[in-house]
């Protein structure tokens, strides 16, 4: 008899043994990150793979995009709103062993604004005028300037904690303090992670013993893998066309949340004729949001009129600044010299729904005259190198993930050329204030100022398509921040 039983188990398919157990998950994502190592590289695949999974920060930001406290304890504000001072959590750990302390701390926020610094959220930083361990488990944090918004952007993945002995290996072989521990990244597959049995949070451990992240940019494929079971879970299905054939079957789970993906058209406003913003206005009121929604992502998102969400506090919606109107546009063109209009290249990554996007744009522009040229680049490596880095292109379609991102505009040499000292200064004066109510008025302004000048064409806010095994519990139905947080993910009994 237990010659047969070995024989029957033997038999048994490897997936079902593994099923049957619970404790493991497989999520899917249309795009692998170029390194595991948030704090030194903008993609925001890093941070899904590695935030609040292998990384933790001082805060962490909630399913509900409140600023939580987690591995600082608790803090205090100076009246001035300049000093900062966090208590840390006792008896923290690194995956390697190493403990986590104030001059862990200080170290990963000098790393993180230092002069050779490729940090993505620097700017922020950046206003950090001093850091001081005066003893173990306390951080004090000086400011040249007030910033409203601090709390939060210590939450996110760009201000996770590193160690001294680890950063410089991290964007391969990444070490830090959260439930997960990094195992293995087979580069164009997968990565796979597994619990971290001395996590410090004794109160919010990990559920799931392993979890691997597969990278399927095909959204056919990503569907493939789900029926299969290949795949547990897609939290951004990149397929919203056949998105309702998932909706109407019960083994799976569906999810219509909100993002901070944006979806602009970024234009060289340096370059001619994208520096009169005639130009720009008339490109923006070629553009049939709704339209485009309907025809890009199957009417899936909401259309924008800035770098803003109705997730952001202080939102405005400004779609009704440059509204769709064909024949204005045309009549703007003419005033600008382009009469017959004009032809520009359009660099778009190669992803199924930036191509959808750019496709049904160039249909929109081409009503006007225009006549846009589709040019495929390659994600991340080329397009970084000639979109973000050399500037070396006249428009590109693209998803900005940041939660808050309305400050790129203001940033010096960033990729769309575009200098507005008006908008500056007031994003700069909201940045600095400290009352909420003269905040938000300011954050209006600016969205104000973003909607009239056009540096981008504002699209829509896509939304979170998520698809999973039925089973699965515990995974975000929206993204305040890019994220796949595991740490309360299960298998229901």
């Amino acid at each position: 008899m237990a010659c047969v039983a070995l024989a029957a188990l033997l038999a048994a398919p490897l997936g079902a043994t593994a099923q049957a157990a619970k404790d493991a998950l497989v999520v899917g994502m249309p795009v692998e990150p170029t390194g595991l190592d948030p704090t030194i590289a903008a993609p925001v695949s890093i941070g899904q793979v590695t935030w609040q999974n292998i990384y933790q920060g001082l805060t962490r930001i909630s399913r509900a995009g409140k600023v939580e406290p987690q591995l600082a304890r608790s803090w205090t504000i100076s009246p001035d709103g300049l000093t900062y001072t966090f208590a840390l959590q006792p008896g923290v750990t690194f995956h390697d062993g190493v403990p986590f302390d104030a001059a862990v701390a200080k170290f990963a926020l000098d790393r993180a604004r230092g002069a050779t610094s490729s940090n993505p959220q620097k700017q922020f930083v950046e206003a950090i005028d001093s850091t001081e361990a005066p003893d173990a488990a306390t951080l004090v944090v000086k400011l040249k300037r007030p910033v409203s918004d601090l709390l939060y952007r210590l939450g996110m993945p760009a201000a996770v904690m590193v160690a001294p002995a680890s950063a410089e290996a991290n964007r391969t072989s990444p070490v830090g303090t959260g439930p997960f521990r990094f195992k293995a990244w087979a580069k164009g597959d997968r990565v796979e992670l597994e619990r971290f049995d001395a996590y410090w949070d004794k109160a919010h451990p990990a559920r799931l013993a392993h979890a691997t992240f597969r990278f399927l940019p095909d959204a056919q494929a990503q569907a493939a893998a789900l029926r299969a079971g290949d795949v547990d879970a897609f939290p951004e299905f990149s397929a919203p066309e056949i998105y309702t054939a998932f909706q109407a079957d019960k083994a799976f789970r569906t999810v219509v949340g909100n993002t901070e993906l944006k979806m602009i058209a970024g234009m060289n406003n340096a370059r001619k004729p994208f520096d009169d913003v005639r130009v720009r206005r008339a490109l923006m009121m070629a553009v049939d949001r709704k339209a485009l929604v309907e025809g890009a992502w199957s009417g899936f998102g909401t259309p924008i009129g800035s770098q803003y969400t109705p997730n952001d506090p202080g939102f405005v919606d400004t779609t009704a600044v440059l509204p769709y109107d064909p024949a204005k546009a045309k009549a703007l063109l003419a005033e600008a010299g382009y009469p017959k209009g004009f032809a520009f290249t359009l660099k778009t990554p190669q992803m199924a729904y930036l191509s959808r996007s750019a496709e049904v744009l160039q249909a929109m522009l081409a009503d006007v005259g225009v006549t846009v040229k589709i040019e495929p680049t390659e994600f991340p490596a080329k397009w970084v190198q000639e979109v973000f880095k050399d500037k070396a292109y006249d428009m590109t379609i693209m998803t900005h993930a940041e939660p808050l991102d309305i400050d790129i505009f203001a940033r010096e040499n960033y990729y769309f050329n575009y200098a507005n000292p008006k908008f500056v200064e007031t994003y700069k004066a909201a940045a600095a204030a400290t009352d909420l109510a003269e905040r938000t008025k300011l954050i209006g302004a600016a969205q104000r100022l973003l909607a009239e000048d056009v540096p981008a064409l504002f699209l829509f806010v896509m939304p979170k398509l998520g698809v999973w095994n039925a089973k699965v519990e515990g995974l975000w139905e929206s993204e305040p921040v890019p994220s796949n947080d595991l740490t309360g993910v299960r298998w229901a009994e």
